[in-house]
C-alpha cells in the first residue's frame, strides 16, 4: 500500500492510493484529495479494497504509519519503483484496467487472470469517428 502525493489536480484529486495484491500483482488505484484524515483513508480502503480481499495478513508500506491490531507492517525499500511516485493519473479506472490486463514478467502471467482465474475481457480500441458526438470523438482520439 502506498500513497502517491503531490500530483496535478484532476477533479480535485491529487493523491493516488495504490494497493497491490502481492500474490497476483494486481494493482488497485484510488484517487484521493490531500490532505486527508485517517477516516477518509479507511473509507477508501473499505470501498475499493476490503470488499475484494477482506483484512490483509500484512501491509507493505513506504514509511506510512499504518497500524492495525494483529497485522504485520513491512516497510518497503526506499526509491523502489512501486512506492516512490512513478505514476501520474488521468483516468484511474482505465489505467488500472490496462495495467492489470497485460503480461507481467514477475508472475509470468496477467494479473487479472491470476486473480480471477479467467481470461480478461477484451477492451476494444476506440475507432476515430465512431461517435456521433464531436466532443466525445475528439476526447477519445
Amino acid at each position: 500500500m502506498n500513497f502517491i502525493k503531490g500530483l496535478r489536480n484532476s477533479k480535485r484529486k491529487d493523491t493516488v492510493l495504490v494497493v497491490v495484491d502481492q500474490l497476483t500483482k494486481y494493482d488497485h488505484f484510488v484517487a484521493l484529495s490531500h490532505p486527508f484524515l485517517a477516516l477518509i483513508k479507511a473509507q477508501a480502503y473499505l470501498t475499493h479494497i476490503y470488499n475484494l480481499y477482506a483484512t490483509p495478513e500484512s501491509v507493505v508500506s513506504d514509511r506510512d504509519k499504518f497500524k492495525r491490531r494483529g497485522k504485520n507492517l513491512h516497510m518497503s525499500t526506499a526509491y523502489h519503483l512501486k512506492t516512490d511516485g512513478q505514476i501520474e493519473f488521468l483516468w484511474l479506472p482505465l489505467i488500472e484496467w490496462w495495467y492489470n490486463t497485460i503480461y507481467h514478467l514477475a508472475i509470468q502471467s496477467i494479473p487479472y487472470e491470476a486473480l480471477y482465474r479467467q481470461e480478461s475481457p477484451h477492451h476494444l480500441p476506440y475507432l476515430v469517428g465512431s461517435s456521433l458526438v464531436d466532443i466525445v470523438d475528439r476526447s477519445l482520439h
